[in-house]
C-alpha cells in the first residue's frame, strides 16, 4: 500500500514540479510539492537498495544506501551553496548528524523494538564506527573551533581545507579497512546465521541500480528547485535558515535513509539499519562535508568548515549518546525512546533559536 502511494506522489509530483517551476507558482506551495516528491523517490530508493542490500550484504548494501541518500544531501547543499546560502548548508550539515543519529538510530530501535523485545547487531562495528564518530565531530568538528577564535576568514578557510583532505583520506581508509583488508574478519554468529537464509530480492541487480540512478536526478533536479522556495517558507512561517537548515533541509535531504533503516529495523536486519544511520553519519562528516568545503571554493563565497557553538554541541551530544546506547550491539525499543526523546529536545531548541 506505502508503494503504491509513493508510485502515485511520484507520477503527480514530478509533473507539478516542472509545471509550477515554470508558472511560478507560490513558495510555500512548491515548497510542500517538492518536499513530497523528494520524500516518495527516497522511499523508491530504499527499495532499490534493499535489494542490493540483499545481494551484497548488510555491510556494502547499508553503504549503498547512505551513498544514494547522502546524495541527495549533497546535491541540495551544492544549489544552496551557489545560492551563497553558506548557514544553511553548515545547518543542514548539523541536521543530518544529529537526524541519522538521534531521529532514524531511534526510530530503528524503537520500532525494531516494539516487535521484537531485543534486536543484535555486531558489536565490533559498532565499536568501530565509535572510534570514527568521535574523530569525525569531536576532533575534526570541535576542537578546530578553538583555533579558529582569532584567525582572520582567509587562515579560517586554508585550516578546513587542511582538515577536509585529511578526513577524507580516512574515510576512505576507514572504507578500504571495512570492506577489503578486514571483511569478514568480525562476523557475529547472528550475521553467520542470517548468511546461511536465502533471500529473494524484489528487484535483480540490474534494475535496481537502474532504478537508483533515474530516482537520483529526478531528485537532483527537485532538490534545485527546493532550495529557491526556502526564502519564502522562512518569511511565510517564520522559520530562521538554522532551522530550515538543521530540521527541514536534513530530514527532507535523508528520506532515503529514514524509510530504508526503518524498514530494515522492522525486519530485524538491525545490522544494515545501524549501518545505514551511523554509516551515512560518517559519510556525512567525513566525507560530504569536506568535498562541499572544496566544492565551496568554486563560487562566490567560500564555506570555511566552522560551526555555532549550538551545532557543535548538538553534534557531540549525538554522538556520545549514541556511543552510549549502541556500544553494546543490542538494543530494545527503551533505548530508541531515549534517542528521539533527545533529537525533540533539540529540535525545539533549533527553532526557537
Amino acid at each position: 500500500m506505502v508503494n503504491i502511494i509513493f508510485l502515485v506522489v511520484i507520477a503527480l509530483g514530478l509533473p507539478l514540479s516542472i509545471i509550477g517551476s515554470f508558472l511560478h507558482w507560490p513558495g510555500v506551495a512548491m515548497f510542500g510539492v517538492y518536499c513530497l516528491t523528494i520524500i516518495a523517490l527516497a522511499g523508491v530508493m530504499g527499495r532499490a537498495t534493499e535489494s542490493l542490500a540483499i545481494v551484497a550484504g548488510p555491510r556494502i548494501g547499508g553503504l549503498l544506501n547512505a551513498t544514494f541518500g547522502n546524495a541527495v544531501e549533497l546535491i541540495i547543499s551544492i544549489f544552496a551553496l551557489k545560492a551563497g546560502l553558506i548557514n544553511v548548508v553548515l545547518a543542514s550539515l548539523t541536521g543530518s548528524v544529529i537526524g541519522n543519529l538521534l531521529l532514524v538510530g531511534g526510530l530503528s530501535f524503537f520500532i525494531g523494538g516494539l516487535k521484537f523485545k531485543r534486536q543484535m547487531f555486531n558489536v565490533y562495528d559498532a565499536r568501530h564506527n565509535a572510534g570514527l564518530l568521535m574523530f569525525a565531530v569531536i576532533v575534526a568538528f570541535m576542537i578546530p573551533e578553538l583555533f579558529t577564535l582569532n584567525m582572520t576568514a582567509g587562515e579560517k578557510m586554508t585550516l578546513s581545507i587542511g582538515i577536509s583532505i585529511i578526513m577524507i583520506i580516512l574515510y576512505m581508509a576507514a572504507l578500504f579497512f571495512k570492506l577489503v583488508t578486514h571483511r569478514g574478519v568480525y562476523i557475529t554468529r547472528a550475521e553467520k546465521e542470517a548468511a546461511d537464509e536465502e533471500e529473494i530480492p524484489e528487484w535483480s541487480k540490474g534494475r535496481a541500480t537502474f532504478i537508483l540512478a533515474l530516482a537520483t536526478l529526478a531528485v537532483a533536479y527537485v532538490s534545485e528547485r527546493l532550495v529557491h522556495t526556502f526564502e519564502a517558507v522562512g518569511a511565510q512561517f517564520g522559520w530562521s535558515e538554522l532551522f530550515i537548515g538543521v530540521i527541514i533541509v536534513a530530514i527532507v535531504g535523508n528520506a532515503a535513509e529514514h524509510a530504508s533503516a526503518i524498514i530494515m529495523a522492522f525486519k530485524n536486519k538491525l545490522d544494515v539499519a545501524v549501518e545505514i544511520a551511523i554509516g551515512s553519519t560518517l559519510q556525512i562528516a567525513m566525507f560530504v562535508a569536506p568535498i562541499l568545503v572544496l566544492l565551496s571554493m568554486f563560487f562566490t563565497q567560500p564555506m570555511p568548515l566552522v560551526f555555532t557553538v549550538p551545532e557543535l554541541v548538538s553534534m557531540a551530544t549525538a554522538v556520545l549518546l549514541t556511543i552510549v546506547i549502541a556500544n553494546d550491539g543490542e538494543s530494545n525499543w527503551f533505548e530508541g525512546l531515549t534517542l528521539l526523546a533527545a533529537y525533540l529536545i533539540m529540535g525545539i531548541g533549533f527553532y526557537l533559536l
